[in-house]
């Protein structure tokens, strides 16, 4: 029997095990998927997350609910020696193992690329795991309730700032959510004022959202800029040390919130630490169909891999590291590997672009395909109706609906649950105050 090892359980990973399962005759292979988390992130939910419009668990589909036929190793995959055909295992817990396969399935995902800002890694927070989308909610809704407490000053103005780094699709849109529930929140703090707000987009480029033409990202730019947010374009963060921002156009300010999502970088496994052939961002390269290119028994898709785009009439490009594009291929893969494993040829991977869209907040959207471009609420109810049909499994789907649902009925939840971040806190102060004091006792005799 064949051992089929998929690396990284994302869009890619998911689908083709998933798919995998259902193709697959008893005894004709064995499907094993490593990864590190035990769920699939649905990344498009996460700014959703952020505004509290999505719960944290719906926007994330478990690997052992779903891929019953495969085995499911919590853990990082930190090498591929193809030659031998073996893998290096990280688990959690205990020493790391190597795990052999006769065919790899390489789909380990991209990571968010950093750069060497002072004071990035010590105050920002990402935008791509469900747990930095709670952790982002959790901190506004805690700055809005220390700031109601102190008197107007520079401390409470830090607390009512928020940065976010990097005007792609993640950026713009969570940075239009989170403002949209922050502007919602001045309605149950009369203590607050709008104009005490400052939410600021600094993007490095002259535009955001590379994946619209340019009438559509000004559109975007006028609106954010409309509900009160300053969009820095052309604009370098050059440093955020203690939460003080500094622009490359010498604008300082202090910001509670920062969040990084000035674009993603390859895996480091996949540059630095396999024998397969990589490309000059660290991609492994691919045919059209998805076999790597110069080796047997090893395919590659999704954010890590460098996959020809033969819907594009620009020779030699590649596909977008996109959800639209890894959750097809992950789908081909298992058609493809199934066709091998059959003596039949693989096809190659063809899609033309469905277009972009992009929420900006309740109520608000873009959508464009071709020339076609529709804003405001039209594109907002396609975003939604897109994305609920595309998350995986019905049990996710009507879970989304019915909190959209009650949403709709009762407004925005505004609980704060930060926490739970620090679930021991209660049990170790005893009571404890946070200036360190003991708390006064109800009752005394």
């Amino acid at each position: 029997m064949r051992r089929i090892l998929i690396v990284g359980g994302g869009y890619a990973g998911f689908y083709a095990a998933w798919k995998l399962e259902k193709k697959l005759r008893r005894n004709e292979a064995e499907v094993t998927l490593v990864d590190p988390r035990p769920y699939l992130t649905y990344q498009p939910f996460l700014p959703e997350v952020v505004a509290g419009a999505v719960e944290a668990r719906h926007a994330a589909v478990s690997l052992r609910r779903h891929l019953r036929r495969t085995r499911v190793l919590a853990g990082t995959v930190t090498a591929i020696d193809h030659a031998h055909r073996v893998v290096t295992v990280r688990p959690a817990d205990g020493d790391a193992f190597e795990l052999g396969y006769d065919l790899v399935v390489v789909t380990a995902g991209a990571v968010t690329r950093k750069l060497p800002v002072p004071g990035v890694a010590e105050e920002a927070i990402g935008l791509k795991h469900v747990e930095e989308a709670v952790a982002i909610r959790d901190r506004l809704l805690t700055s809005f309730d220390r700031a109601a407490a102190l008197p107007d000053g520079p401390q409470r103005r830090k607390l009512l700032t928020v940065t976010f780094v990097g005007g792609g699709f993640s950026g713009v849109e969570g940075f239009g959510e989170l403002l949209s529930l922050a502007t919602a929140l001045l309605k149950r703090y009369p203590e607050l004022r709008r104009d005490e707000l400052a939410f600021h987009l600094v993007e490095a480029s002259g535009r955001i959202l590379p994946e619209v033409t340019d009438r559509p990202g000004r559109w975007v730019v006028r609106e954010l800029e409309r509900r009160g947010a300053r969009v820095h374009l052309d604009t370098l963060v050059t440093s955020a040390t203690g939460g003080h921002v500094t622009l490359s156009t010498g604008e300082e300010f202090d910001s509670e919130l920062i969040v990084w999502t000035a674009g993603n970088g390859a895996n480091p496994v996949i540059g630095k630490h396999t024998d397969l052939p990589v490309d000059a961002r660290d991609l492994v390269v691919v045919r059209p169909d998805l076999r790597v290119e110069g080796v047997t028994d090893a395919w590659a898709a999704g954010d890590d891999a460098a996959v020809p785009d033969l819907a594009s009439p620009v020779p030699g490009a590649r596909t977008v590291p996109n959800a639209q594009h890894a959750y097809r291929q992950g789908k081909l893969l298992a058609r493809n590997i199934i066709a091998t494993l059959r003596g039949r040829e693989p096809k190659p991977y063809v899609h033309r672009s469905l277009g972009s869209i992009a929420t900006l907040g309740l109520g608000r959207g873009i959508f464009q395909y071709r020339r076609l471009v529709i804003t405001g609420l039209p594109a907002w109810l396609l975003h939604r109706g897109y994305h609920v049909l595309a998350v995986p499994s019905w049990e996710r789907k009507v879970r989304v609906l019915a909190v959209w649902m009650t949403a709709a009925l009762f407004g925005r939840d505004i609980l704060s649950l930060a926490s739970v971040q620090h679930p021991r806190d209660a049990f170790v102060g005893g009571g404890a105050r946070p200036d360190g004091e003991d708390l006064p006792a109800p009752f005394k005799v």
